[in-house]
């Protein structure tokens, strides 16, 4: 195993004992300060009205769509009668264990015949270089950020857009990406906010990692997904928004409790284990 991943899962061990469950565990992410971070949303905003955005954008989703069909050669999607009946727009709920892992989303979403699936994610994302940052910048990705101007107008402005439209919005509300970690962890409450205050359902979905006899380069398993479609979970309109996002909320984080204790067959306590990170320990 590489010294990164090494780092990686030492990160999610102290995480784990400290009970910090949102925060970030992977080393080497670019680092941008208050302006620069600024000056690249507001770059990001600006470019999509352009025709060269178009373009790349047309191209990213080729590349993520050939990308969805290789990866999920092997995936499973349980649960998809749940959702046929939502016909309009949705935002969606996953458990957040992979730089990849959103293509599991994509798959189901092309399963369920639907058009384009949006996802939110960390802004510094969007300042990586090679084809994953073509992908961040170009392959319907909305920035989430720090910075308050950005997330008081056109985050909620780029959320909406793509819910008026119709289409599902990914939100991951683990906050941070913990490698191959199997566990669902607490939930932040902004997902259920943007439900709640665009009056749109949370499609609740929670990813069981199933481990391969087949051992990869680095000696660890290969993996396949199993993707649980858990119940829907709509707003009350008699309750405020506040209400409902805590509501939407603790529901959601009980049906992926439940998910992952049904798939794992244990219950779900976060004493942290080896077997917590699938694929790193040899049977």
């Amino acid at each position: 195993m590489d010294r990164t991943r090494i780092q990686v899962i030492e990160n999610i061990k102290a995480c784990v004992v400290a009970g910090e469950f949102n925060s970030k565990v992977e080393p080497g992410d670019p680092q941008l300060d208050e302006e620069q971070t600024r000056r690249m949303l507001y770059k990001i905003v600006k470019h999509r009205e352009s025709t060269s955005y178009a373009f790349k954008n047309l191209a990213a989703l080729i590349i993520a769509h050939v990308g969805t069909t290789i990866y999920n050669r092997e995936t499973v999607i349980d649960g998809m009668p749940k959702i046929t009946g939502i016909r309009g727009a949705a935002i969606v709920t996953s458990n957040h264990f992979s730089p990849l892992e959103n293509t599991i989303i994509r798959y189901m979403v092309r399963k369920n015949r639907k058009g384009r699936l949006f996802a939110v994610s960390q802004d510094t994302n969007f300042a990586m270089t090679g084809i994953l940052g073509f992908l961040l910048k170009y392959a319907d990705l909305i920035p989430v950020s720090g910075d308050r101007g950005f997330m008081s107008t056109f985050f909620p402005s780029m959320l909406e857009d793509a819910l008026s439209s119709g289409h599902y919005v990914l939100i991951y509300p683990e906050q941070e990406m913990w490698w191959n970690y199997r566990k669902p962890r607490p939930l932040k409450k902004g997902a259920y906010h943007y439900a709640a205050k665009f009056g749109v359902p949370v499609i609740s979905c929670f990813t069981e990692i199933v481990e391969k006899d087949e051992l990869d380069k680095s000696g660890r398993h290969k993996l396949r997904y199993v993707l649980h479609i858990l119940d829907p979970i709509w707003p009350d309109p008699a309750l405020s928004v506040k209400e409902n996002s805590l509501a939407m909320m603790e529901k959601d984080y009980a049906q992926k409790k439940a998910a992952y204790e049904n798939a794992y067959g244990k219950p779900l306590d976060y004493t942290f284990e080896d077997w917590d990170i699938a694929g790193t320990v040899k049977k």
